[in-house]
């Protein structure tokens, strides 16, 4: 039988969770330690009781975002499959949401964060490669039999880019219409169903 989480570890996953929010917010260099356990509630000075440095919180931050991420993606997906969608359509449709304009903070943190990851610190971008991974699998694992594996990255990177472009023109007419082209062209080209 497992025994309860301690203190600390509840106070280091209360750290975790809150910097996977913030970095998707604002960015690996839009937050600070300060800020981050100031949002979580602590004090600065408690840092080191939990994290080696910076670099090592934010290689268990885009852990966890990735997780919540695929957790409330597969959510969406399963509730849309029972619905009748193909696997890839739920997932064209759910990551090119509309509601996904307004906010970084509970989405991928490929989308939240992909043009920042390759100016990372060599452990922050191998954390972020295993992000681009597990999206790559997600639309790999959505595709049906008669679409190659190959296509996998193709689609992963329109999706990323739809939303990062999408929400550069902003929650209004203009992104809207962006994020509506793309899954129809999307579902089009990959959704036989």
């Amino acid at each position: 039988m497992d025994s309860p989480p301690s203190r600390k570890q509840l106070t280091h996953d209360r750290i975790v969770t809150t910097a996977a929010r913030a970095i998707r917010r604002g960015g690996f260099h839009g937050v600070g330690v300060v800020d981050i356990m100031k949002e979580a509630g602590l004090t600065h000075g408690g840092f080191y009781a939990h994290f080696s440095s910076r670099n090592a919180l934010l290689v268990e931050a885009l852990a966890r975002a990735g997780q919540e991420g695929a957790a409330r993606a597969s959510k969406e997906i399963a509730v849309r499959r029972k619905q009748g969608a193909s696997a890839l359509r739920a997932l064209v449709e759910y990551y090119l949401a509309e509601r996904h304009l307004g906010t970084t903070e509970k989405m991928c943190a490929v989308a939240a964060l992909a043009s920042e990851m390759p100016r990372q610190s060599t452990e922050v971008r191998e954390a972020a490669v295993q992000r681009v991974r597990g999206l790559v699998t997600l639309v790999e694992q959505s595709l049906a039999a008669d679409v190659p594996a190959a296509n996998a990255p193709v689609i992963a990177s329109q999706l990323v880019g739809a939303l990062q472009l999408s929400r550069a023109l902003g929650n209004n007419a203009a992104g809207k219409a962006l994020l509506a082209a793309s899954r129809d062209a999307l579902l089009a080209q990959y959704d036989s169903a």
